[in-house]
């Protein structure tokens, strides 16, 4: 079938959508609205774009819930990010706030702290002495996404350990 025909034909417009959202889908889990995004970037008709989310959300192949909680779980165990960056790195992604909240939810704060100090014990091998130092750890733990009193009960139990 060529370009043209494609064009007119609204079935071979939706199996060519789906075939770019195969093999987009094919690398690792994405949300619905990087799916669009991609679509659209390959010039896709915005119909065909709804079509196209709609069957794949049917076939379950885009989850949003799913993908949150695996990316929370992913950044958490492999990154060791903090709730806030993972946070941030979702909404950018096009996750709905509610399915962020129930994915970031798994972990309660006693969970958060002892991921803090293991972290803060992996970077630094003695608890910080010095108010440079803290304040080095406490950089460290801001950056990788830990909200800064929970970083600040980390590096206090990290000098008391």
């Amino acid at each position: 079938m060529t370009t043209a025909e494609r064009a007119l034909d609204p079935e071979a417009r939706l199996q060519h959508a789906l075939d770019l959202s195969y093999r987009y889908l094919g690398f690792r889990d994405r949300t619905v609205v990087e799916v669009r995004r991609h679509l659209e970037a390959k010039r896709v008709e915005p119909d065909t774009i709804e079509q196209t989310v709609a069957e794949l959300l049917e076939l379950a192949y885009l989850d949003d819930a799913r993908f949150a909680q695996r990316f929370v779980e992913d950044r958490r165990t492999l990154d060791h990010w903090g709730n806030e960056r993972i946070e941030r790195k979702l909404l950018s992604s096009g996750v709905p706030a509610e399915l962020v909240e129930t994915a970031l939810a798994v972990r309660d704060d006693g969970g958060e702290l002892e991921a803090a100090l293991t972290v803060l014990a992996r970077r630094f091998r003695e608890p910080p002495e010095t108010d440079r130092d803290r304040d080095r750890a406490l950089g460290f733990l801001v950056r990788k996404g830990y909200e800064l009193e929970v970083a600040y009960d980390a590096i206090r139990a990290y000098g008391r350990d």
